[in-house]
């Protein structure tokens, strides 16, 4: 099942984790075209400010430099599907580059004590 949504995740903001060094190459070209994993799987991994923490836990442990970059849902174009992942809970699908000017803003994700990176308190905070 893919949902678009319509008018009703417009101004809900989607996030995306990576290494730092990977965002300046994208704000280089003006586009990030995505990991490895997005490559593979045909779109880039969002995520919902609920899914976050659970996204640096699964895929990000131990991983230093990484940054959070946040976007607004409704300026990412028709390109953004929710679609089922873990759990049957739907997660933003972007197909087709992430420009680099939609960002928001970005913050770093330090790592915890048991080498989760720390996800900032604004983004848990719905």
């Amino acid at each position: 099942m893919v949902s678009d949504f319509g008018d009703e995740r417009v101004g809900v903001l989607v996030y995306k984790i990576l290494p730092e060094s990977d965002w300046q190459e994208a704000c280089r070209l003006g586009k990030y075209f995505g990991s490895e994993d997005d490559l593979r799987d045909g779109f880039i991994h969002l995520s919902a400010g609920h899914q976050v923490a659970g996204t640096a836990a699964r895929h990000f442990r131990g991983m230093k430099n990484l940054i959070l970059v946040a976007f607004a849902a409704g300026d990412l174009g028709d390109g953004l599907k929710w679609e089922p992942s873990r759990g049957g809970d739907l997660f933003p699908h972007l197909y087709g580059p992430l420009p680099t000017n939609a960002a928001l803003w970005t913050k770093p994700l330090p790592l915890g004590a048991d080498g989760v990176p720390v996800t900032p308190e604004e983004v848990n905070a719905c």
